[in-house]
């Protein structure tokens, strides 16, 4: 079984924007990398190696001459379920919408809707007082990723599976 997600990555201005916010040591956070600063589409929790070919092909699919869509960073972070620190990005509302259709008949639905995207910041024991700082940014998102998570513990390590490029009208 493998850890699955269905994102789109930000592009360098973006994770350049992100970085840009303060991340001092907290008790009990454990700040994420520039490279898990994915906006999930869809997670799709441990999925059996045999459905990675089946949600590749469903995705492709649906996917196939969906336009580039608008992202919009912001306005500030917030806090999610006490555990998480979030930059919210809005305008994936359609997009995730397809997503969920393409792989609910593969991989059931088992997180929290509805559909929230956000970069994760932190993870852990999140203060409230964290929520709140401005962070604002647009961009367009041309492609969405099948992302693999192979990390250990203090080793990230995302590996994405299959690109989807946005090219419609």
């Amino acid at each position: 079984m493998t850890r699955l997600s269905v994102a789109i990555r930000p592009p360098a201005e973006i994770v350049a924007v992100l970085a840009g916010l303060p991340r001092g040591p907290l008790p009990g956070v454990s700040w994420s990398t520039p490279e898990q600063w994915l906006v999930k589409l869809r997670p799709l929790g441990h999925v059996p190696e045999p459905l990675v070919r089946p949600l590749v092909t469903a995705l492709a699919a649906e996917l196939d001459g969906m336009p580039p869509v608008a992202c919009v960073l912001g306005p500030a972070t917030r806090r999610m379920r006490g555990q998480w620190l979030g930059a919210p990005v809005t305008g994936l509302d359609d997009l995730a919408a397809v997503v969920f259709e393409a792989t609910a008949g593969l991989v059931p639905v088992t997180h929290p809707q509805p559909f929230q995207a956000d970069a994760v910041l932190a993870r852990g024991r999140v203060p409230a007082a964290l929520a709140g700082r401005p962070v604002a940014a647009e961009w367009v998102a041309d492609a969405v990723v099948l992302v693999a998570d192979r990390s250990a513990p203090g080793r990230p390590r995302l590996e994405d599976l299959a690109t989807f490029r946005l090219d419609g009208p």
